[in-house]
């Protein structure tokens, strides 16, 4: 059994999709970050750097439990324990590796930067129009790049679905939040929507927010503890 800690985010559903595209049991352990869950002692054991996702397989390496987190190391854990979702072709294989880290790099921070400035940010962003553009300019930049990767391929890796395309899905279903028309980088939309149709995407995990953060309308304490922006704004 795996224990997957999980919040609504992009980067727990990559989590999410693998576990159901390769069929493993799991147990889902709900970690409120809009309240400082992920700063707690047990959960700090998971994952020092307090953020979801994580897991525990407490089937890991040897019968013995191992604590991952990291969703690139995650899902590298999860095709290695599988024997699923990478390529045997060597070649293909570190393209699929490559194109993941290259979403850990690249495509999630300056995604999840966009989203911060045109969304979260105080009064819309308008209050850091530099920050505002930078980061729209980089979530153009990184969607060209798999746009392009993508003209004449099915996968990220050639016709085999993988990591790749699990790590990078999830962030293209928000492309509104970066200030993205997906339709402008067809390869992209294209794509998106033959993931789109996979079981493992229409999966769904129980959405424990209140009503009020699914809307994204955060309290002065959410968003302390969303958005820090000193230490001592945790306390």
């Amino acid at each position: 059994m795996i224990d997957l800690f999980y919040f609504v985010s992009p980067n727990a559903r990559k989590i999410h999709m693998a576990l159901e595209e390769l069929d493993l049991p799991y147990a889902v352990r709900w970690v409120d970050i809009t309240t400082g869950d992920q700063f707690a002692p047990q959960f700090l054991q998971v994952n020092p750097n307090g953020k979801i996702p994580a897991i525990v397989d407490h089937d890991g390496p040897g019968g013995a439990p191992v604590a991952l987190f990291e969703s690139a190391a995650i899902l590298l854990y999860l095709a290695e324990k599988t024997g699923a979702l990478l390529p045997d072709d060597p070649v293909a294989r570190w393209e699929a590796i490559c194109w993941t880290v290259w979403q850990v790099a690249n495509q999630g921070p300056g995604l999840g930067q966009a989203t911060h400035f045109l969304k979260y940010a105080p009064d819309g962003g308008h209050t850091d129009p530099y920050a505002q553009d930078r980061f729209r300019a980089e979530a153009g930049r990184v969607y060209r790049v798999l746009d392009e990767r993508l003209a004449g391929r099915e996968y990220l890796a050639g016709d085999m679905f993988s990591i790749a395309d699990i790590a990078c899905f999830p962030w293209t279903r928000l492309h509104r939040n970066h200030g993205v028309d997906v339709a402008e980088y067809p390869h992209v939309a294209a794509w998106s929507e033959r993931i789109a149709t996979r079981p493992s995407a229409r999966a769904k995990i129980e959405d424990r927010r209140d009503e009020a953060t699914k809307r994204f309308e955060y309290s002065a304490a959410q968003r302390a503890v969303l958005f820090p922006t000193a230490p001592e704004a945790r306390s």
